[in-house]
């Protein structure tokens, strides 16, 4: 097959959604070398994460040219026909929520990935604007592909009960993270890492974006309630709200025990993840949770929150808390730290439950769903 992708978020986005897009492109193009993969990106950005895409011989990125390299959001959204018959594409995957809106002028099967109705559960998190601009594209990609890949049950629940389509169109494939987080890191450089970037000895830890959502500040009220050992890094790109996080860690004297890494190389968490006593993931509503999987292939207890599909990210042995009650994860982190046995049956049957994100399981079931178009 001669599949388009939208690469938008593969080029540009250092986070969820290009992690995401730049992991099916991987394992698609790793595990079923047969098919054609074209990457169409509005704009060219130097990324090292593509450069595994970059060496794989059937995959080719697309730029516009001429009057779009002016115009690239025109060209994403409109222009893409004519390049869709030039490379006799079989089928298009928008793989961050949406499709262009010449899709149906193509005759190209279409597929889109959902991640997240949050804007809809939760808009006190975003703009007006931002929420019906969302709502609007998110609902005419359901609406027009001829499938629909949920990351997660929940996801799937809220395509339904938003906007209404039908259960057999949505298939539920789960996410995966990138494969360094399945390697042990040799102790020399887990040691050099640390050293470097002024790692505490003993700390919980935290990945996500610094935004209101993902909930930091809630892991920063629990650290009060554990002793003074206890420290607690952050890993994330900044916002806003770390000026939040940050001011409530001074109030309470808690600052020497907090650790907020902006920028930190992304080929270093494993190092991060693996160094930890738990991970806590307490936000408040997630699509799927990709940071739990790197943290139960890395062999850490995980702690996330209840209210959305974390728990289909974390499975049976991870433990669930309010989101709103910090002396409830307080609770959990000390059980685990003080109870080794726990902490690694935990890390134990993590590692077995994370088993079925899998890439290549993934890779099959996404091939399976475009095969049916």
């Amino acid at each position: 097959m001669n599949i388009g992708f939208d690469a938008k978020r593969i080029v540009q986005n250092n986070t969820g959604l290009g992690n995401y897009s730049r992991f099916v492109v991987e394992v698609m193009s790793e595990y079923f070398p047969d098919n054609n993969y074209f990457l169409l990106a509005p704009k060219r950005k130097e990324n090292s994460r593509l450069n595994v895409l970059k060496s794989r011989a059937n995959v080719r990125f697309i730029f516009p040219d001429g009057f779009f390299r002016l115009f690239p959001s025109l060209w994403r959204m409109f222009a893409r026909k004519k390049v869709m018959a030039d490379n006799s594409m079989d089928l298009f995957h928008g793989l961050s929520n949406e499709l262009p809106l010449c899709m149906k002028q193509t005759g190209v099967k279409t597929v889109v990935t959902v991640h997240d109705l949050i804007f809809i559960r939760y808009p006190q998190f975003y703009r007006l604007i931002d929420r019906l601009i969302y709502r609007l594209k998110f609902n005419s990609a359901c609406r027009n592909a001829d499938a629909v890949i949920a990351v997660s049950e929940c996801t799937k629940r809220d395509i339904v009960d938003f906007f209404h389509i039908p259960e057999k169109k949505i298939v539920v494939i789960y996410q995966s993270c990138h494969p360094q987080f399945k390697q042990k890191c040799p102790e020399e450089r887990r040691k050099r890492v640390l050293k470097q970037y002024g790692f505490p000895e003993k700390f919980v830890l935290f990945v996500g974006s610094i935004e209101e959502r993902k909930n930091l500040l809630l892991a920063v009220k629990a650290l009060k309630l554990l002793p003074e050992d206890v420290h607690l890094v952050a890993i994330g790109k900044s916002t806003t709200y770390q000026q939040t996080v940050e001011k409530y860690a001074h109030d309470n004297s808690l600052l020497p025990r907090v650790h907020i890494f902006n920028g930190f190389p992304f080929e270093e968490f494993p190092v991060a993840y693996q160094s930890a006593e738990v991970f806590v993931y307490p936000s408040f509503f997630e699509g799927f949770g990709i940071p739990v999987i790197e943290a139960l292939w890395s062999g850490v207890p995980v702690i996330a929150a209840t209210g959305s599909c974390l728990e289909e990210a974390g499975g049976p042995d991870s433990f669930y808390v309010d989101p709103s009650n910090e002396c409830e994860l307080a609770s959990r982190i000390s059980q685990i730290l003080n109870d080794p046995a726990l902490a690694k049956s935990m890390s134990e049957k993590g590692k077995m439950y994370v088993q079925q994100f899998d890439p290549k399981v993934i890779a099959n079931q996404i091939e399976t769903v475009y095969r049916s178009l």
